[in-house]
Parts: C-alpha cells; sequence; structure tokens
C-alpha cells in the first residue's frame, strides 16, 4: 500500500518541526518521491547524518510502505 504524501510529510514534520520541506510524487503512484528538507537540526551533520535522521524519521517504512525517496536535506542560511 503507497504512502500518501500528507503522511510522508507530517512524519518529517513531527521530526523536525522548523524544517522547510518540498515533496513532489515522482511517477503520480505515491511510492516515488523526491523530498528536500531544510532544518537546523542538520548543523554540523554531514550528508549522510542529514539523510539518515530523515530516514529516522520515517519510522521504518522506507522501504517497506515507501519504496522510494530521492532525499536533499539543507541547513538554513542566515
Amino acid at each position: 500500500m503507497p504512502m500518501e504524501q500528507s503522511v510522508l510529510e507530517s512524519l518529517i514534520a513531527d521530526a523536525f518541526p522548523d524544517a522547510k520541506i518540498e515533496i513532489n510524487d515522482l511517477a503520480g503512484d505515491g511510492d516515488h518521491y523526491a523530498a528536500h528538507v531544510v532544518s537546523s537540526a542538520f548543523k554540523g551533520k554531514s550528508r549522510v547524518q542529514q539523510h539518515q535522521m530523515v530516514y529516522d524519521a520515517l519510522k521504518g517504512q522506507m522501504g517497506d510502505v515507501l519504496h522510494a525517496l530521492a532525499l536533499t536535506t539543507a541547513v538554513p542560511q542566515d
């Protein structure tokens, strides 16, 4: 069963309350998304650590309910 875009956004927003989140359904099937997440929580973290933080926010649904996520992360610019 695919993941609704609103659920994906909610999981990320719950973990990163200050985040600016952009999500696009790449195939229109609820299984393939692109997400761009900007949060101060990523400050001082490597890109790999930032992505791990987002995957942790998905609570094990990556690879199960959510098939593919093209993820980009960033720290807000002052």
